[in-house]
């Protein structure tokens, strides 16, 4: 049967990267001015080095044939693992906040573990695919069938894989991205038909690490001691929270309306990077945050749908992880703002300033559409 492009993915997509530019434009305003004397200084960035760049790289990947994608992905994954590394080199690397996460270049700055969010997905549903036979049309068996060998030549490789990764955002130090892309890996792993068992073991594994990490470090700590009592701090600490809380009661049922935000006026940190749905809340009201959510959720949909369609076991694997990393990093971002969960400091998918997730957010979507067409 004969595939089409797949326009409702491709309009919805739009809708989520134009709103997001909107909100981005209008919640930046303010920080843009007092640092830059220009109302525009940030859209216009988040354009030219995340938007346009973002849909050139779309496109690549759109046109850019499977199976040539699935031989490429272990070299695509090493090259960003060299990235990874080369963030703590002199003059290249660069640190903000206490942690290195950026390569600067001349005025270009590019955070490489975004990338390894889609590298690490492709790796991973090239090396599953080859693992698997297939026995009928959507029909898929481990070649080594004993427990035994599923063991040494699956598992205990994943858990090497996932550990390689994890060491590395460990030392950045990147904890948040850590915990997207181990439970996407995860989450691929566990999709691809192994052993359930070898699920359960990476989950509890990954569980005992994050815990180790969260109340081995203070400021990690703190995030979950302002989960549990927001007003402890509501000045220090807790003042993201707090006025995240607040940006979102306030916004009502219908919201005060676009631009009509008060605490984007210096109230609440991170108003354009981690917290812009605070302000989308606060602007849109409890309806328009409701649509929101619909919007990632049918995002979702249409992504596990594209899987599900295709026959080929690394384009599939391929759908699910992408689909599972950006609706998940959104309901964390989402859960984190409004007090569901600990804040996380990751950015919102296509909303939060940042040229390199929105960049990585688009190939994505490019990736998607291809599989669409092609898988």
């Amino acid at each position: 049967m004969k595939k089409h492009f797949n326009y409702p993915l491709f309009f919805l997509s739009c809708l989520l990267a134009g709103s997001g530019l909107l909100f981005l434009a209008t919640t930046s305003a303010l920080a843009s001015l007092r640092q830059f004397g220009t109302a525009n200084y940030y859209i216009k960035h988040q354009l030219l080095f995340g938007f346009v760049p973002g849909l050139i790289f779309a496109a690549i990947a759109y046109k850019f044939p499977l199976d040539k994608l699935k031989k490429l992905a272990p070299v695509l994954f090493a090259l960003n693992l060299l990235l990874m590394l080369l963030v703590f080199a002199p003059f290249i690397g660069s640190k903000f906040y206490g942690a290195h996460r950026w390569i600067s270049i001349g005025k270009i700055t590019f955070q490489p573990s975004e990338l390894l969010k889609i590298t690490s997905v492709l790796y991973l549903s090239a090396w599953i695919a080859s693992k698997f036979s297939k026995t009928s049309a959507k029909g898929w068996i481990l070649k080594a069938k004993k427990s035994y060998y599923n063991l040494i030549w699956v598992f205990v490789p994943f858990i090497v894989f996932l550990s390689v990764i994890s060491v590395i955002l460990k030392i950045q130090p990147d904890i948040s991205t850590m915990g997207i892309i181990g439970l996407t890996l995860i989450f691929l792993y566990f999709s691809s038909g192994t052993p359930f068992w070898h699920t359960i073991a990476s989950i509890s594994a990954g569980i005992a690490g994050l815990f180790f990490l969260i109340t081995t470090k203070s400021y990690r700590f703190d995030r979950w001691l302002i989960f549990i009592n927001p007003g402890s701090d509501p000045l220090g600490k807790g003042q993201q929270l707090n006025q995240s809380l607040i940006a979102i009661g306030s916004g009502g049922f219908f919201g005060k309306g676009l631009g009509m935000s008060a605490q984007k006026f210096g109230f609440l940190p991170q108003a354009m990077t981690d917290s812009i749905f605070a302000v989308f809340a606060e602007e849109t009201g409890i309806l328009g945050s409701f649509i929101l959510v619909s919007l990632f959720v049918l995002f979702c949909w249409m992504g596990f749908k594209i899987a599900k369609s295709t026959e080929d076991k690394f384009a599939r694997l391929t759908a699910i992880g992408i689909t599972f990393w950006i609706v998940f990093q959104a309901l964390v971002n989402i859960s984190s703002v409004a007090g569901i969960f600990p804040l996380s400091g990751i950015p919102l998918p296509f909303f939060s300033y940042g040229g390199s997730h929105l960049i990585t957010e688009l190939v994505g979507v490019g990736l998607l559409l291809n599989i669409s067409k092609n898988g």
